[in-house]
């Protein structure tokens, strides 16, 4: 399969050039304005689009865990199909090294793997059997069985900052095709060509798995109005975004002023607190110090688990800890950062805290020489100062971070109960910090979806085990993740079928139980028992 780019959306098995204004990438490195333009859709695309989406729904949900399998694989061998055009061109279009992209190409590839490994062991359906009593008084009990079924289809809208693994075919469509549910992309409209390329990929998979067309789609437009369109068409039933919370909340309000209302899984905003309790600080303060700007500049600091907050406890040991980080920050590279206005709303947040008198300026990084680099900056703040000050807390997307000086542990778990929900919390600990960190664990637990010990934020690793999400406004809903196995729960919905007839049954719930799938039954859980 070639890396052809030719600016034009896919809907269903079509190829068509949209009718509205144009979407040109820039390559952030230099400024270069890519081609083609990418014209944007109408509402005529995304009626068409979703009306395929509804058409191929019934068809594609009832396919057997198997041939999603198989349809998930054939997906992530047509994008390594596309070969080292897909990572030129998303080197262009995001100013993202080779390594990285070839990384997340890996992830995006794996992720897809891991959903068809979830669909052959079956458990995802969650099977329940409370076979019929009809001796039991004083009341009998009728035959009940339980299975999970995908939602509807889905739109899904690309992120910024992984054109390749939060995109396209990254983890919400992932999951959504492996729940059952076509799924109709935004692309975003940094890396278009990228989006294109996989998209294309992704259609060649439908194709060759002779799955209805309307199983995929992929559409462009600039502003809201063509991801305003799908969210309110009445066709979808779900939504997967990551991005602003400005954007997530937008489609949360769109979507639950519909006459049907739809759940929407929008990952927004997170500062992502660390806490260096004393015995850890004091053992390991310079070092601490440099890994902290490891993580916090890694890819220009433009992952959603930068550690945006650090809380400690005055005195010599902090003050090692900021010297260490404040020369290893000023020793960092500018980095291009993804697009002109990521940048530009970097530099602005920065130039808001240098402003504010809460917040002393401890470093700059080196300042580059291109266009669009983000220089990474680190600031220091008083507990009792951050408590009163919310624009301290306001996310900076980029390499920026607050250190937070605290009188006492109990100031360090009071400022933190005041913060708003988190996609990750971290904790520094050495032996003697044992009781301490006891006591800190539930005030975190309340307010983040992951809890580390003795590591950095940054990194999400795809596995049934993560929870990638959190309490608001990290997530617009806490009870799932966007990433691992346990993301295909947001796509699926439980029914019920009582006394039906064993013949008339989902193959989930037959006695014989063919798919083979784990199953709960009278309470007991059984592997692949019948029932």
């Amino acid at each position: 399969m070639t890396a052809e780019v030719t600016g034009q959306m896919l809907i269903g098995a079509s190829a068509v050039r949209g009718s509205r204004s144009e979407i040109f990438a820039v390559d952030p490195g230099t400024g270069e304005t890519l081609a083609p333009g990418f014209a944007g859709g109408s509402a005529q695309d995304v009626a068409r689009a979703c009306t395929l989406a509804g058409e191929a729904f019934d068809v594609y949900r009832e396919t057997t865990p198997e041939a999603r399998a198989q349809f998930l694989e054939t997906v992530a061998e047509a994008i390594l199909g596309l070969g080292d055009g897909l990572i030129v061109r998303a080197m262009a279009e995001s100013g993202l090294p080779r390594g990285r992209l070839e990384g997340e190409r890996g992830r995006t590839v794996g992720q897809l793997r891991l959903f068809a490994k979830l669909l052959r062991e079956g458990s995802f359906i969650e099977a329940r059997i409370d076979p019929a009593l009809p001796e039991r008084q004083p009341l009998p009990r009728a035959d009940l069985r339980q299975r999970h079924i995908a939602l509807g289809p889905v739109v899904v809208f690309g992120a910024s900052n992984f054109p390749l693994a939060f995109s396209v075919a990254g983890g919400d469509t992932a999951s959504a095709l492996a729940a059952g549910c076509p799924v109709v992309v935004k692309g975003h409209s940094a890396h278009p060509g990228t989006s294109e390329l996989v998209g294309r990929a992704v259609q060649q998979a439908v194709n060759a798995c002779g799955l209805p067309e309307g199983v995929f789609s992929l559409l462009f437009g600039s502003g809201s109005e063509v991801g305003i369109a799908l969210v309110t068409d009445p066709r979808i039933k779900a939504v997967g975004f990551t991005g602003s919370r400005r954007g997530g909340l937008a489609l949360v309000a769109a979507a639950q002023a519909r006459p049907e209302p739809i759940p929407v899984y929008a990952e927004m905003a997170s500062i992502n607190p660390v806490v260096l309790l004393p015995a850890a600080l004091s053992a390991r303060a310079e070092a601490l110090g440099k890994e902290f700007v490891g993580s916090l500049t890694l890819g220009a600091g433009q992952f959603c688990t930068n550690p945006g907050l650090v809380f400690a406890l005055a005195g010599p040991d902090l003050d090692r800890f900021v010297a260490a980080a404040g020369a290893a920050l000023q020793a960092s590279a500018a980095a291009t950062m993804l697009t002109p206005g990521i940048h530009a709303a970097y530099e602005a947040g920065v130039a808001q805290l240098e402003a504010n008198a809460n917040a002393q300026a401890l470093a700059r990084g080196t300042v580059g020489a291109g266009p669009h680099q983000g220089c990474a900056a680190l600031f220091l703040t008083e507990a009792a100062a951050l408590a009163g000050d919310h624009a301290l807390t306001e996310e900076v997307f980029g390499a920026s971070s607050l250190v937070v000086r605290c009188r006492d542990l109990d100031e360090v778990r009071a400022t933190i109960a005041q913060l708003e929900g988190q996609l990750t919390a971290t904790i520094h600990a050495d032996a003697a910090d044992a009781e301490a960190a006891r006591a800190l664990i539930p005030t975190l637990e309340r307010k983040a979806g992951r809890i580390l010990f003795n590591g950095w934020p940054t990194g999400v690793e795809v596995c049934d085990a993560m929870v990638h999400g959190g309490p608001f406004p990290a997530t617009s809903d806490s009870r799932t993740t966007s990433v691992g196995t346990l993301a295909i729960r947001r796509f699926l919905r439980p029914v019920c079928y009582q006394d039906v007839p064993d013949a008339l049954l989902p193959d989930a719930l037959k006695r014989a139980n063919p798919l083979g799938v784990p199953r709960r039954i009278d309470g007991t859980f059984q592997g692949a028992a019948p029932g």
